[in-house]
């Protein structure tokens, strides 16, 4: 994971953020509804959020999670890969993408206004980024 970190920096890359790819036992995959005033309101995503100084993608993945859903990750899995976008601030980021296997079911959210589980009919209003990522995670399971 620490060569991802580092190309990223190598790529002119400003800030990483993680994200979490987390299923129930039904393999329906959890996503978060962005509030309509917050940048990128309205679009559905993966519990995600950005890596502290000195913090690894692991780190920042367990942490992210339960800030967002207060659900425990228990284990980060496998890699699905990344996406690039600007942040809000007009920042070069770049999205490091992992499966993640959690305590519970009980979404608690912190920082979006609806939550789903959502099965192969997901929601149209996820980015093309993460329907990216979905379908890398639909091909790794089948």
């Amino acid at each position: 994971m620490d060569d991802l970190a580092r190309t990223a920096a190598q790529d002119g890359i400003e800030k990483t953020v993680v994200g979490a790819v987390i299923t129930d036992p039904d393999d329906r995959v959890l996503l978060l509804h962005r509030p309509a005033d917050d940048y990128l309101g309205g679009l559905w995503e993966l519990p995600s959020g950005g890596v502290e100084p000195g913090e690894s993608l692991t780190e920042a993945l367990q942490r992210e999670v339960t800030e967002e859903t207060g659900l425990i990750v228990t284990a980060v899995d496998d890699y699905l890969g990344h996406f690039d976008y600007r942040s809000g601030s007009g920042r070069r980021t770049r999205q490091f993408n992992f499966t993640a296997a959690v305590t519970g079911q009980t979404v608690k959210l912190t920082e979006h206004d609806a939550h789903l589980w959502a099965g192969a009919g997901r929601p149209s209003q996820v980015s093309s980024a993460v329907q990216a990522i979905l379908d890398t995670w639909c091909r790794q399971t089948a």
